[in-house]
């Protein structure tokens, strides 16, 4: 498991930094590997029986183009900030720490409003692993943004 989050954030670490420079396709596969990557980690990692994989995987697809929605307002807060980063105003960082409130809370919801979904088609020691798993993925790319934003 260690070995696939290192993977993916550096997937991820190298290839936004490449990005930068090549068409949205290239960044637009980029996506789609880690996806791919979270995937296969999630899923060796879940031991999914056959029956619970079936009802799994759909709600895991949901959770995931969520928390990609979230993932997108986080990038877009990253760069806001860095736009601002030499020129910081009290008013710019009051919109940005906002926004880093407000994702924060929808995260939570979100999490909150998934768990009976996910129970519906797990047991709740499985349920929790899931979060557990999604936390640590979370927890890994967390560490690596703050190493890497500096303070303002």
């Amino acid at each position: 498991m260690r070995l696939l989050t290192a993977m993916m954030l550096l997937t991820l670490s190298t290839g936004v930094a490449q990005a930068q420079d090549k068409p949205a396709d290239n960044m637009n596969l980029l996506k789609e590997k880690v996806r791919a990557d979270k995937k296969l980690l999630v899923g060796t990692n879940m031991a999914l029986t056959e029956t619970e994989a079936k009802g799994f995987w759909p709600v895991y697809d949901a959770y995931q183009a969520d928390l990609g929605k979230l993932n997108e307002r986080t990038i877009k807060l990253v760069s806001d900030y860095a736009a601002s980063y030499k020129a910081m105003t009290d008013a710019v960082a009051g919109k940005l720490l906002d926004e880093a409130i407000a994702i924060e809370r929808d995260r939570a919801a979100m999490l909150q409003a998934f768990r009976p979904k996910f129970a519906a088609v797990l047991p709740a020691t499985k349920v929790a692993r899931y979060y557990q798993i999604e936390n640590k993925i979370r927890a890994a790319i967390q560490y690596d943004l703050a190493s890497n934003i500096p303070i303002m």
